[in-house]
């Protein structure tokens, strides 16, 4: 049988989302697009709404039972639809075709990559942005821009970072170190003479970007900017740990010989969330010219943990910042923000010349200030759960995280046939098999987990040696969630 015939059998949808057949179409009014099911839709708008709203709602009460993960097992495909079913009939074939085959990615249980929830306050925000549809990027028509520029300095705020840094959002982590490193790299133009924006990147010559452990989104952004992915050194790193030796990086930046370079710092590496030195790296540049940005996609959240605040020390001093917001912030993909005390360089790489559009003044507009010349309101998600909860109630998200994530390192510990490969510094337990760990045999550990619907864990390789990652950030996950974890590797290994 081919796999597009196959049924998804398990945690199968309840009743239909709209309580049972569509009703009957009443006589559509108005001419042209108004008529059929757009005009019935639009007639029928507010009942249509309460059914998605029902649906919506049992899939949130169901979210702590339905399946972590699910290994994809693709519908027959279907034909493009002539004049459509309405909205009544298009949320009854997505349940029936797609929803059972949706994981839980914002489920209690769902620890693969570093993902995290959606807060109640997030969600109506988010829901929000879709129904007001505001475009951000042009201040002419509402004040959807400074509902951002005031969400932006929010998290400056959350995050301790200075005044003069100032940021808009982006998509997400890649495109928030792409923006960083666009600007470093109009740096390295201005520190040779040359503007990159106006001559290309050509004009550089051969550039030079140091770091310890980047993330991989690094290294893409290198590639995307015309930099090169060769242009990447990696710089030794402290015995046992992901950090970059900084004396390490004051030899690499003395072998350039005065010549300016872009290091990447990074605050919460992906395995087993290190922290570089910040403040060690800032203080290189007594000597030795270098932009530095960073990557601090979900370990700049440790400003919200007093005990672990110290890891980054040192990020205000930063020339740009990434922070990624839908891991710990817990608002809906896609979610990020981009900071930099370079406005002005920004602005040099990404302002966009048009007559219908602002000029960049004393206040640019945002479309001046990223890759995206348009996009929905990211910030109005963020805006919400940062006014419904404050402060404290994400730093209580992070401080629970924390110690879920310190308990299941321990539980692990105890395992014979786990062993964990790093402390859990953060929110992140990396761990293997304690006998002879393999590709293959990670590969099964994994593929069991997923299997059960239990949770969802990501394998990686830390140091060469193949391993499981379960990355804590959800606003949900509670202390029974690690002891149903706790106890699914442990049956799993018992029945390899």
């Amino acid at each position: 049988m081919d796999a597009s015939d196959k049924t998804v059998t398990s945690h199968a949808p309840g009743p239909s989302p709209t309580g049972g057949h569509p009703p009957e179409t009443p006589q559509a009014t108005g001419t042209g697009r108004e008529r059929g099911t757009l005009g019935t839709d639009r007639d029928h708008l507010p009942e249509l709404l309460e059914a998605t709203r029902a649906y919506a709602a049992r899939l949130l009460a169901g979210l702590g039972d339905r399946a972590a993960a699910r290994t994809p097992v693709r519908p027959a495909p279907a034909s493009l639809p002539e004049a459509g079913v309405g909205l009544r009939g298009a949320l009854e074939e997505f349940a029936r075709r797609w929803e059972p085959g949706f994981a839980a990615g914002a489920g209690p249980r769902y620890l693969g990559f570093v993902t995290g929830g959606v807060t109640p306050a997030a969600l109506a925000g988010d829901w929000l942005t879709g129904t007001l549809d505001q475009n951000p990027t042009s201040g002419l028509d509402s004040l959807a821009p400074d509902l951002e520029r005031e969400t932006v300095g929010w998290l400056r705020d959350l995050f301790g970072l200075p005044p003069e840094h100032e940021g808009a959002f982006v998509s997400g982590a890649t495109l928030s170190n792409l923006t960083g490193l666009a600007i470093a790299r109009e740096w390295l133009g201005e520190r040779r003479g040359v503007s990159v924006a106006e001559e290309g990147v050509a004009v550089l010559g051969p550039v030079t970007v140091l770091s310890g452990s980047p993330h991989s989104s690094t290294v893409k952004s290198l590639s995307m900017l015309g930099l090169g992915r060769s242009a990447l050194r990696r710089v030794s790193l402290l015995p046992g740990r992901e950090a970059v030796d900084v004396a390490r990086l004051a030899e690499e930046l003395d072998r350039l010989d005065g010549a300016p370079a872009i290091v990447v710092a990074n605050s919460g590496t992906v395995n087993t969330v290190d922290f570089d030195d910040l403040r060690a790296i800032a203080a290189l540049r007594e000597h030795h010219p270098f932009w530095l940005h960073v990557d601090a996609a979900f370990g700049a959240f440790a400003a919200l943990s007093p005990e672990h605040a110290h890891l980054v020390a040192g990020l205000g001093e930063a020339d740009s910042v990434c922070v990624d917001l839908h891991k710990w912030l817990n608002v809906p993909y896609d979610s990020a923000v981009q900071f930099t005390r370079r406005r002005d360089l920004q602005i040099r790489v990404f302002q966009n010349s048009a007559a219908y559009l602002t000029p960049v003044g004393d206040v640019p507009d945002l479309v001046h200030l990223t890759p995206e010349n348009s996009r929905r309101l990211r910030a109005l998600a963020a805006w919400f759960t940062l006014a419904a909860y404050g402060r404290e109630g994400h730093a209580e998200i992070v401080r629970h995280d924390i110690a879920l994530a310190a308990a299941l390192g321990e539980r692990i510990a105890a395992m014979p046939a786990y062993r964990l490969l790093a402390p859990v510094r953060l929110n992140v337990v990396c761990f293997t098999l304690a006998s002879s760990p393999t590709t293959a045999g990670i590969a099964e550990v994994a593929e069991a987990i997923t299997e059960s619907g239990e949770a969802f864990l990501t394998p990686t390789v830390h140091e060469g040696v193949p391993a499981l990652r379960a990355a804590f950030s959800n606003w949900r996950t509670t202390e029974s969630d690690v002891d149903r974890i706790a106890k699914l590797l442990q049956e799993v290994v018992n029945r390899a």
